[in-house]
């Protein structure tokens, strides 16, 4: 008796180990355009580890921490660490980094000029509000020479932080989800690339610089600290580092989108 006892209490322990992660439903937010494509997806890839993935989709970036660090969300998809690094420094949030996904390189559109030598003096250059996508656009125009900016504050200069600006652009801050629609009244845009894809921009057709894929703006997989061991996390990262997600990814962006896994 004693002997079937252990093998059956040895049974109960294997099938426990063997057990998979308890099904979850899983709410990620998104933004709106390329996150929330990849996004469904990852969706029909995480079923077979028997989750549920229910997308909730924003239209801006302060949101979906907000939403995160509150428990109205499970994870989210659509910063990078620079953006990321900023919220936790500005609001507190207690929020880990627990995958990449993929790069949008952000690019510089016009309806008024056809390179970037046609920028005149005084003209208007519209970039993105908060401080990691607004610096994310000042290095594009100081790696074109346009402008320089202080070493000193690394991915997140500001408009203060520019040393040099030999042509007197003048720098018009924006809300980034509103970039497209400003576009006739400036001269040039700054756009990330979810946002310029919304707009029915091409980046790689219709931009007259882009980033290339070889930045530090991968964006991330992002969890409540507490979580970020959880059984549901892995499956969720393995969702989206898996190889159909990158042939989506390639097939369906042409390049515009990038996979960083």
């Amino acid at each position: 008796m004693r002997l079937l006892s252990t093998l059956a209490a040895a049974a109960v322990s294997a099938v426990l180990i063997a057990a998979p992660a308890v099904a979850k439903e899983i709410k990620l937010g998104v933004s709106a355009g390329s996150h929330e494509q990849v996004a469904e997806k990852v969706a029909e890839i995480i079923k077979a580890k028997g989750h549920t993935l229910k997308i909730v989709t924003f239209n801006d970036y302060i949101l979906p921490n907000q939403a995160l660090a509150s428990g109205d969300l499970d994870a989210n998809s659509f910063q990078h660490v620079p953006y990321l690094d900023q919220q936790k420094k500005d609001r507190g949030y207690d929020l880990t980094v627990v995958g990449t996904n993929f790069v949008e390189p952000m690019g510089v559109y016009s309806k008024k000029i056809k390179t970037l030598a046609d920028l005149k003096a005084g003209d208007s250059v519209a970039i993105p509000n908060d401080p990691s996508n607004g610096g994310r656009a000042l290095l594009l125009l100081a790696k074109q020479g346009l402008i320089e900016v202080d070493a000193k504050t690394g991915l997140t200069p500001g408009a203060a932080d520019i040393t040099k600006n030999p042509k007197g652009l003048k720098f018009v801050e924006l809300d980034a989800a509103q970039l497209p629609r400003s576009l006739p009244d400036v001269t040039a845009a700054a756009i990330n690339t979810n946002y310029a894809l919304e707009a029915g921009l091409n980046p790689l057709k219709d931009s007259l610089v882009i980033e290339d894929a070889k930045s530090p703006y991968a964006n991330i997989v992002v969890v409540q600290t507490k979580d970020k061991d959880a059984a549901w996390v892995k499956d969720l990262v393995a969702a989206y580092q898996n190889d159909q997600v990158r042939a989506f990814i390639l097939e369906t962006f042409k390049g515009a989108v990038v996979p960083a896994f």
